[in-house]
């Protein structure tokens, strides 16, 4: 390798290395803020967060990755160019094409380790997150009374505290509302004042209460007037109430192993082919219920029909007596019935079966797509940092993410449409790539030719030239009239 080589790979792993992380970074903040309402007041353990945290940044990697590959590349040449190396190099006789020869293959590297990197760990990961996700988001809140508002959480009680101590443990005026199932009694506990504490492992809120009453319901029915209502009284009365609910507990995993994104290329294409399999049942099914039933044979001498008198009758009623078109209507109306309602079934499951493929094939096409869109960008980063010739991270960081955003514009429309099937699996998920390649082949042929495309003093000077051309017509024309 030669140090002209050594030399760009050294300036760009800097650049790449620390917008990777920040790229990722932001990702992550993205997905904190989406799901911040059920993170939060689960007293989740600080553990089982980084954790999710671990496994969503895995998940965000080959998003993250194009984005860095274009903002570090457009630093690298940015910076080569604002110091005049760039001008350097070309003087030495060097073309730009062979500059950026070590670094164009160095992208291939990254596109390839991305590439392996969704169809390995991504699948891993998403599936740890996801299962992990679904548990934080159905656990439910920590176990929290506030004062003058009726607490329903835990199930067959209605708690109300009238004030709290700052302590956050003494409480007054206390009502309690009982209603657990195996009792047919309804019970209702008042109190001045108590405390609550956690017991030692936690599994219990223990309510002590002091002077107050208890009062239980023993009527059988409504209506009956042997009712019978006990009330007793109280010194102090201990009340536990069960937290196992409030327990963050975890599902088994294998309950989402068969969703598209915990799967890796050759378990999408075992699960298509086995997806396409199923076709033949409905295929059977339609058969069974449609083409033995109605049978549609064709004409044995085509020439007949056109030779044919026409018919006189003017509907298909005319040829039917009378006496027998009810008895007719009827059974063609019940046949059709039962038909639509032996093949309403197999036709949603059709249905779903199709949009599962294209699910499927989506995920196929996506480890390939993102993997491609890091060399996509890197060709539009290099020839665009050698063309604005500005380093540092502002100008850079403005047209990464003006082509950022139009990238992940057409790869969410692309995505959309190929889910709903109104375009090919790969034309949908290459949709953003298809876009980029013609802007990047313009790119590399404007930095070939030295073009001032991003020059301010360029369009400047054009802007002068055109404006004494207009000042030196309308001269003519003047002097002429």
């Amino acid at each position: 390798m030669k140090k002209l080589d050594k030399l760009i790979i050294k300036t760009f792993v800097g650049p790449f290395v620390a917008t990777f992380f920040v790229t990722l970074f932001v990702l992550i903040m993205q997905f904190v803020w989406k799901y911040i309402d059920d993170l939060v007041g689960k007293g989740l353990d600080t553990p089982v967060i980084v954790e999710l945290l671990a496994y969503t940044s895995a998940s965000l990697v080959p998003l993250a990755m194009p984005l860095a590959v274009l903002l570090s590349s457009i630093m690298t040449f940015g910076n080569l160019g604002e110091s005049f190396e760039l001008v350097a190099i070309k003087s030495a006789g060097i073309s730009l094409l062979r500059f950026i020869r070590p670094l164009a293959i160095f992208s291939a590297f990254i596109a390839l380790g991305a590439f392996l990197f969704s169809n390995y760990i991504i699948p891993i990961a998403n599936l740890r997150a996801k299962s992990l996700l679904w548990d934080i988001t159905n656990s439910k809140p920590a176990f929290n009374i506030k004062q003058g508002v009726f607490y329903g959480d835990i199930p067959n009680y209605v708690i109300k505290v009238a004030r709290k101590e700052p302590d956050n443990k003494t409480i007054h005026q206390v009502m309690i509302y009982d209603r657990t199932e195996g009792s047919r009694a309804e019970r209702l506990i008042l109190a001045e004042k108590g405390t609550m504490e956690l017991s030692a492992d936690k599994r219990f809120l223990e309510f002590t209460l002091e002077n107050g009453w208890r009062y239980e319901d023993h009527s059988e029915a409504r209506g009956n007037s042997n009712n019978e209502l006990v009330r007793m009284g109280f010194k102090k009365y201990k009340k536990p109430f069960d937290l196992s609910d409030f327990a963050f507990s975890r599902l088994n995993m294998d309950l989402f192993a068969d969703n598209q994104q915990m799967l890796n290329i050759r378990q999408l294409d075992k699960s298509i082919d086995s997806l396409r399999n199923r076709d033949s049942i409905f295929i059977r099914t339609v058969n069974a219920y449609v083409t033995s039933r109605y049978p549609f044979y064709k004409w044995k001498d085509t020439g007949w029909l056109a030779s044919a008198p026409p018919l006189q009758v003017d509907s298909f009623l005319q040829v039917i007596p009378a006496a027998n078109q009810r008895y007719v209507l009827e059974r063609v109306e019940s046949n059709l019935r039962e038909t639509e309602s032996s093949l309403s079934s197999p036709a949603k499951e059709y249905g779903d079966n199709f949009s599962k493929i294209s699910l499927y094939k989506v995920e196929w096409q996506r480890k390939f797509s993102l993997a491609a869109a890091c060399i996509v960008l890197f060709l539009i980063g290099a020839p665009l940092g050698s063309i604005i010739r500005k380093g540092g991270l502002g100008t850079p960081l403005v047209f990464a993410v003006i082509f950022f955003v139009i990238f992940n514009i057409f790869f969410m429309l692309g995505e959309k449409m190929a889910r709903k099937d109104v375009m090919a699996s790969w034309s949908g998920m290459w949709l953003a790539n298809l876009v980029l390649v013609p802007i990047a082949a313009f790119l590399v042929y404007k930095a070939m030719n030295d073009s001032q495309l991003f020059n301010k003093e360029f369009y400047y000077r054009s802007y002068q030239k055109f404006r004494k051309y207009i000042q030196k017509r309308r001269t003519k024309h003047e002097i002429s009239t």
